[in-house]
């Protein structure tokens, strides 16, 4: 059996959205920025899209950007904010995802800004306390905050956040690429300015991805060139990526409800059979379905010697999860996660990721599969 656990990284393509890609892909194959009739064609579809799109958050279509995927969209908020802003300190978190978290430790390199980093407990959860007290010492400061984990899970309040961010005066950032298509996000009632999602992350294609970005705050170009996406973003668009996004992300709205019982229900199955089938089993970050993703669990298997070979071994049963273990030197290029947690270092962490896709019989296999790696003392 193949067993496909590792979702939370990229998720395969859903069939409906290969069907709506490839007429932009074989037969509308006009620059969306010329003027002739196949180009408008192509513009047509590309305005539609982002009009699925904003419908879909409860927004306006003009507040939807296009970019190649999660990273560049962060990168964009976070740089182009301190610029057309003159934001001097940042709000983040050690365990952000590295389009963030690479990003301001850059632009405090350069000088250009301070960073200020939450308190976290062992489960990942933030010091809301700290935040608030932040933001009144650092007037125009900017917070950039996930919403869920993508390697442990654990979910952040950005409501609360947001309302934070809304009182003080601070321009809010907040990474969705792992909850977007999987939870909704009402953008008429949740006070972010700058908000991600990424097509892979949700059956849709990879490559492509969107930033949203407020009304209320106007920022420069981060890639030059062209007048594309209303002079925010130079270059020709693609297309037929966009056009799977705002139809992946359509799907995803459509049957969230079941997706998510489904989800659950799988990770709920492995979470009950590692605590009755094996010993010494942790879990990284969050597991309460109140506050983690449901598509994210993050194992911690007790110290061994062979801890190194459990991907690998995984991998060889041709089950693909991920994983790794908290930095213990500055040697190590462990999980930055992990060790903003302060997990144990000794202890090998693996992140099983589901989706729709996923099934009862894959989590059983995994399981089966797991009991006949480990030694007999650890089962």
């Amino acid at each position: 059996m193949k067993v496909y656990f590792d979702n939370a990284a990229t998720t395969p393509l859903d069939p409906e959205v290969f069907e709506v890609m490839k007429p932009l892909m074989l037969d509308m194959y006009g620059n969306p920025s010329s003027t002739h009739g196949h180009g408008r064609e192509v513009k047509s579809q590309l305005e539609q899209a982002r009009r699925t799109v904003a419908q879909l958050l409860n927004t306006a279509p003009n507040e939807i950007f296009f970019t190649s995927g999660g990273t560049e969209a962060d990168n964009t908020a976070i740089r182009c904010s301190v610029d057309a802003f003159g934001i001097k300190h940042i709000i983040t978190s050690s365990i952000e995802h590295h389009a963030v978290g690479h990003t301001v430790e850059k632009l405090v390199a350069e000088g250009r800004v301070k960073a200020s980093y939450l308190n976290l407990d062992e489960k990942g959860h933030l010091d809301y306390d700290q935040l608030e007290a932040l933001l009144k010492e650092n007037p125009n400061s900017m917070i950039s905050l996930m919403h869920g984990n993508n390697e442990i899970g654990t979910l952040n309040d950005i409501e609360r956040i947001g309302e934070l961010a809304d009182a003080y005066g601070a321009t809010f950032h907040t990474d969705t690429v792992q909850t977007m298509g999987h939870f909704k996000h009402d953008l008429k009632t949740l006070k972010c300015h700058f908000l991600v999602g990424a097509a892979h992350k949700f059956h849709g294609p990879k490559g492509v991805g969107f930033l949203r970005v407020c009304k209320t705050k106007t920022i420069g170009r981060f890639i030059e060139g062209g007048g594309q996406e209303r002079n925010h973003r130079g270059g020709t668009e693609n297309v037929y990526g966009i056009v799977g996004l705002a139809k992946a992300l359509e799907i995803a709205y459509r049957d969230m409800e079941a997706h998510q019982q489904h989800v659950q229900g799988l990770k709920s199955r492995m979470i009950e059979r590692f605590r009755n089938e094996f010993s010494g089993i942790q879990f990284n970050g969050d597991i309460d379905p109140a506050n983690s993703l449901y598509t994210v669990l993050n194992v911690s298997f007790p110290p061994h010697e062979d801890n190194d070979m459990l991907l690998f071994n995984l991998d060889i049963n041709g089950i693909s999860a991920s994983g790794g273990s908290a930095c213990s030197s500055g040697a190590n290029t462990g999980s930055h996660v992990l060790t903003g947690i302060k997990a144990d270092s000794n202890r090998q962490g693996i992140r099983f990721s589901f989706s729709r896709y996923s099934t009862v019989e894959e989590v059983d296999y995994t399981i089966e599969k797991l009991k006949e790696i480990q030694e007999p003392s650890l089962v």
